[in-house]
């Protein structure tokens, strides 16, 4: 139940037109119940303490809701396991004397702000490209248990939702698709009634921003349901796939 020792090989790049290269890191002190954040906090007390830069990353709640703390580990979106973002990875997974690389996002839409901190704007674009539902959410509501919804429906709109968007899907998919996040924010809205009015245009308009985002093409590999933190399933690129479908062959 000692503190380990480790060796950090991390990524370092100034700014998004530096070339970048790995560096090496030896941190001491790091507990087996810290998280992998935390890990990254002791190595910046102790950079910050020698006058050092310290290491740039992304984080916000470390609740594994935000999906700030998006670090490719080891090869893995994450790091090791399953279901789990890196806030939530600790380091009960390494073993005393381990080397661990750390690198950010690789993707062309993700270019790096600065060390392990990418920018996943093109996210937001593709979202706001959705646009908004033109259902009365003011004034006179209808009792939302008045509009029946099959169970089935509700559960799948709702796994949906979970995505928290954080990128993994891209970072490990070969070609940099978005085609999983962009599917789960479809899916949670055609699944519902209040979705339904704009659903042919939402498909369209999510997938013509994700294409100028420069995300590459889906080529059903799974490895981002696999490496997805909230799980999401690949039914849900079907039915982007259909809605997309649907939409271009009715489109006025």
């Amino acid at each position: 139940m000692g503190n380990m020792k480790l060796t950090l090989k991390i990524w370092r790049q100034s700014g998004p037109n530096d070339k970048g290269r790995m560096e090496t890191y030896p941190v001491h002190d790091v507990s087996e119940d810290m998280s992998f954040l935390e890990m990254l906090d002791v190595l910046n007390d102790q950079l910050v303490r020698k006058g050092k830069d310290p290491i740039a990353f992304d984080h916000d709640c470390r609740e594994g809701i935000c999906g700030m703390c998006s670090l490719f580990i080891n090869g893995e979106a994450h790091g090791p396991g399953r279901g789990i973002t890196t806030c939530q990875l600790h380091m009960r997974k390494f073993k005393d004397g381990d080397t661990i690389y750390v690198e950010p996002w690789r993707s062309t839409a993700f270019p790096v702000i600065k060390d392990l901190a990418t920018n996943r704007s093109a996210f937001d674009r593709i979202q706001a490209a959705g646009g908004f539902v033109s259902v009365n959410t003011s004034g006179n509501l209808v009792d939302g248990n008045a509009v029946p919804i099959p169970k089935h429906d509700a559960d799948k709109a709702f796994d949906a939702a979970t995505c928290i968007g954080c990128g993994a899907c891209v970072a490990t998919c070969p070609n940099g698709s978005a085609m999983l996040f962009t599917a789960a924010k479809v899916s949670q809205l055609a699944l519902l009634p209040q979705g339904r009015p704009e659903a042919k245009r939402r498909a369209l308009a999510m997938v013509e921003q994700m294409d100028k985002e420069g995300f590459g093409n889906c080529s059903n590999t799974g490895a981002c349901e696999v490496e997805c933190p909230k799980g999401i399933s690949l039914e849900h690129i079907a039915r982007l796939n259909r809605e997309y479908l649907a939409a271009t062959v009715t489109k006025e």
